[in-house]
């Protein structure tokens, strides 16, 4: 499988995978916080044991696009580590694995939230749910936005976990509106301090200071992890570019690298970032990449603890294994989640205006095979008889609008 994966790649496999926290007790940070954001620290030592042990060369995420650009020749498939988010965790638990393992790794950073103590809104809002079952709280949607019964409606009910509930939320309204949300219900159970939850702190600048000074990459993940595709130009420039102008001058370092917040992005993003000096942009899309490929469409593995649990619960090296040599996609078991989003445009009438992708090219539609994923979410009517023939016997994901890893521990929400 993992032969036929490199040939898929073109030649060498880059496979960069992403974590958010890590952390000494996974069991009992498991009570407090979203399941899929968690690794414990002994799992990524593994990981990282396992990753060399399967032949991968741990690379940074530059060596790894020299290769896919066809600049620098590997002898053997390259492995990226990369931290979204910024969490304290990573430098309390990860980085001290990965200077002692020689292993480099880049971390993407929401630069609002370093040296504050702000929470991120995923974090607020599963801490202030759990607070509302504890309480047998019920909400006072005429108090709150409108939007508010569509969001924690679902969750409340049972109909939907909290991280999907969440995912389709923010599909369809901008950071502010959930910001607004979750600061109602905040104020609805009374304020305090145990509103706010005492995980999910982040860095600060002196920590990431130290990172770099041993080496370690930082990339742009926004001022205030806002997800830009419901967002106008104006918001897409300023929290792309003050992301990056605030870690160079904090840190003293050239910032080329970003990372989508929830893994979606837009040919709009794309633009700004590829105007403004980056040479990449990462999803969360779990999909090969390829020799040649869009540097600023770098499909990622999200992992977290419960990907290498075996049947009786424990560490399992073959099921580690198995993930980062995709198994589990190549049989058809798990399917990635698409992406790639047309930019909305918010106007001040309260309208939104669409952007549509370009037209497929020619070029485009010569290069798909019966192994790509096609995404067919959007609506789209197709008169070019080359298009129906390319795509006869591929598999065709249509994609839910959910990015992150869910906390249920349902197989088919987990994949």
């Amino acid at each position: 499988m993992a032969a036929y994966r490199r040939s898929q790649s073109g030649g060498r496999r880059i496979l960069i995978v992403s974590y958010h926290r890590v952390v000494s007790d996974f069991t009992g940070e498991l009570q407090r916080s979203i399941p899929g954001l968690l690794i414990s620290q002994e799992t990524f030592r593994r990981h990282m044991e396992e990753a060399h042990a399967a032949g991968f060369e741990l690379a940074s995420l530059g060596d790894a696009l020299d290769v896919m650009a066809g600049r620098r020749a590997a002898k053997k498939d390259q492995f990226v580590v990369t931290f979204d988010d910024g969490y304290r965790d990573v430098y309390r638990y990860a980085y001290p694995v990965l200077k002692q393992m020689g292993v480099p790794a880049i971390t993407y950073l929401p630069t609002a939230f370093i040296n504050t103590d702000k929470r991120f809104n995923h974090d607020r809002l599963f801490h202030l749910l759990r607070r509302v079952q504890e309480r047998r709280f019920r909400p006072d949607y005429s108090a709150m936005p409108g939007a508010s019964v569509e969001l924690l409606g679902p969750i409340l009910s049972g109909r939907k976990t909290a991280s999907a509930a969440l995912d389709d939320f923010i599909g369809e309204h901008p950071t502010r509106v959930l910001t607004g949300i979750i600061d109602a219900l905040e104020q609805q159970l009374g304020g305090g301090s145990d509103l706010t939850p005492e995980q999910g702190d982040v860095m600060n600048w002196d920590e990431v200071r130290q990172m770099a000074r041993d080496g370690f990459e930082f990339g742009a993940h926004t001022l205030g992890h806002t997800v830009l595709t419901l967002e106008p130009t104006a918001v897409v420039e300023k929290e792309i570019l003050e992301s990056k102008q605030t870690i160079e001058r904090e840190v003293g370092i050239q910032v080329k690298d970003f990372a989508y917040c929830n893994g979606w992005y837009s040919d709009e993003m794309i633009r700004v970032l590829s105007q403004n000096g980056f040479r990449s942009g990462v999803t969360t899309e779990d999909l090969p990449n390829r020799v040649g490929g869009d540097p600023f469409t770098l499909k990622r593995k999200v992992m977290w603890e419960n990907f290498s649990l075996g049947l009786m619960g424990d560490y399992s090296s073959s099921l580690t294994v198995c993930q980062f040599d995709d198994c589990f996609g190549l049989l058809g078991m798990s399917h990635p989640v698409l992406g790639h989003r047309p930019h909305v445009f918010s106007q001040s009438s309260g309208a939104n205006v669409l952007a549509q992708p370009p037209a497929i090219t020619s070029t485009v539609l010569g290069k798909v095979t019966p192994v790509d994923v096609v995404d067919v979410t959007a609506q789209v009517i197709v008169k070019d008889p080359r298009v129906a023939a390319a795509v006869t016997g591929a598999q065709v994901v249509v994609a839910p609008n959910v990015a992150l890893a869910s906390e249920a521990a349902k197989p088919e929400e987990i994949q």
